[in-house]
């Protein structure tokens, strides 16, 4: 299969996808404070970029899942790309949200499917994973057959990696936290000291910065 991680990493840097503030920690849903910020929604305003991941994305499921039927975004940030992928692949598409509507006919899963359907799950970003695996617990409760997940991104955190594992899920990713280290420094984009930071983040983001 292609690598597609450096190139990736390469467009997040350009387009000023990464925002690195460590004096000034980000705060993500999980609570982990972090002085890094992948912003995958930018993707979406150019054109190239964006052209460049649904293109990874289809080659991807394309090669790992030549079986699918179904294309699943998880709301919000990876509805797009989602569709994006779909359209490509000429797939159906439908997407989860984090939880059931609290009106209207309450439904979590948008879009039409069958039961047994064969789904490959297209994410923008995994970090902790638990909102990426509660959007797989929903379609296989509801029936669905989820043959794994593609993501952008992911911070390679072994939270995830051990949440993917325990839910008996197949992860995959165009690009990662190292590749993006790598082309940060290769560029210019970081230095020394930052690079120090970003390290000491990763031994264990749980506590840094509390």
């Amino acid at each position: 299969m292609e690598d597609f991680s450096k190139k990736i990493a390469d467009y997040l840097l350009q387009i000023k996808a990464i925002k690195l503030q460590p004096s000034n920690p980000f705060t993500w849903a999980s609570g982990w404070k972090s002085p890094i910020y992948c912003d995958n929604r930018k993707t979406l305003s150019f054109h190239e970029v964006r052209t460049f991941i649904r293109d990874s994305f289809a080659t991807t499921v394309k090669s790992l899942y030549p079986q699918a039927e179904l294309i699943a975004g998880v709301a919000t940030g990876a509805i797009a790309h989602g569709v994006l992928v779909a359209e490509k692949m000429g797939l159906p598409f439908i997407y989860v949200r984090s939880e059931a509507k609290s009106h209207g006919l309450g439904n979590q899963i948008e879009g039409y499917y069958e039961k047994g359907q064969k789904v490959v799950v297209i994410e923008d970003l995994i970090s902790t994973g638990g909102s990426s695996l509660s959007a797989v617990k929903a379609l296989r409760e509801a029936g669905c057959e989820v043959l794994g997940m593609v993501a952008i991104f992911t911070y390679g955190f072994q939270k995830a990696a051990d949440g993917f594992a325990r839910e008996k899920c197949r992860l995959d990713t165009l690009s990662n936290y190292n590749a993006l280290i790598d082309s940060a420094v290769s560029s210019g984009y970081i230095g020394a000291a930052e690079v120090e930071t970003l390290k000491k983040w990763r031994v264990d983001p749980s506590v840094w910065g509390a």
